[in-house]
């Protein structure tokens, strides 16, 4: 399924900086868009250092915006989502292409409300990864399970099945330009949050699994975050562990206060 293993750099230790992704979903406008990125921007030059990595995730209608805000700074612009495709007639879609144009450097595939409500399987998702990773963009892979998964102890084969199929031809080199976002649905939300031990535990099973997909040296490296309900009052915990990179966060990074709390937690 994948190229020969290339020989290892012994020791490397994995990601430090923890890596904070904000999916603003469908919600902000231009206006409020840009209202947000002020704040924020405003935040960071006073406080000068800011010891995690920052992606916005807008929606299509405020990429070039936000871009405009923090082009040149540290702070990173994703996309929510891409077609397959590079051009063609599929009306109401957005291309790779059309994302960098936009200035995006990275670009959220496979999270659980495409699945859910647009049906997205995936062998698209793969389709879409092998795409971004082909166009120049840095995708954030979306895996996790559902509540029935959950509750019926299939975590493991879930997330097995999901990381197999939508990494499929992904070379070694294209892995380090992909992030892996672990994301159980029953906790996306909702309320209810993976405890760190649990989160932990998934992200050990990702890296072992990794580790027979590829090599060693990319199980270490390949930046694994959690997201799932999310807050400034459980971040902290849930970042404590080595092998979490830190996180994509919904509904809180909608508020400048609550994401920038979230931020500090990945100190």
């Amino acid at each position: 399924m994948h190229p020969a293993k290339a020989g290892l750099t012994e020791n490397k230790k994995m990601p430090s900086k923890k890596l904070i992704i904000a999916n603003w979903k469908m919600n902000k406008g231009l206006v409020q868009s840009q209202q947000f990125s002020d704040e924020l921007k405003s935040y960071i030059e006073k406080h000068k250092v800011i010891d995690a990595e920052i992606i916005l995730c807008p929606p299509f209608t405020s990429l070039e915006a936000v871009n405009r805000k923090f082009n040149g700074t540290a702070v990173k612009l994703g996309a929510q989502n891409m077609h397959q495709e590079s051009i063609g007639a599929y009306t109401g879609e957005i291309s790779a292409g059309m994302l960098k144009s936009c200035g995006c450097e990275f670009v959220i595939l496979g999270h659980s409300e495409r699945r859910q409500y647009f049906n997205e399987t995936n062998a698209l998702i793969n389709k879409k990864v092998l795409k971004a990773l082909d166009e120049g963009l840095k995708p954030i892979v979306c895996i996790g399970e559902n509540l029935q998964e959950h509750d019926d102890k299939l975590t493991e084969p879930v997330i097995e099945e999901q990381i197999s199929v939508c990494l499929q031809h992904v070379s070694e080199e294209g892995m380090a330009n992909v992030t892996i976002a672990y994301e159980p649905v029953w906790a996306i939300g909702t309320g209810k949050n993976a405890t760190a031990h649990q989160v932990e535990s998934v992200h050990n099973f990702l890296r072992k699994k990794l580790k027979k997909m590829y090599n060693e040296e990319i199980s270490k490296n390949t930046k694994i975050v959690y997201g799932g309900s999310v807050t400034p009052e459980n971040a902290k915990e849930l970042f404590a562990p080595q092998t979490v990179n830190g996180g994509l966060i919904g509904g809180a990074s909608l508020e400048v206060d609550k994401f920038v709390a979230i931020i500090n937690s990945a100190h």
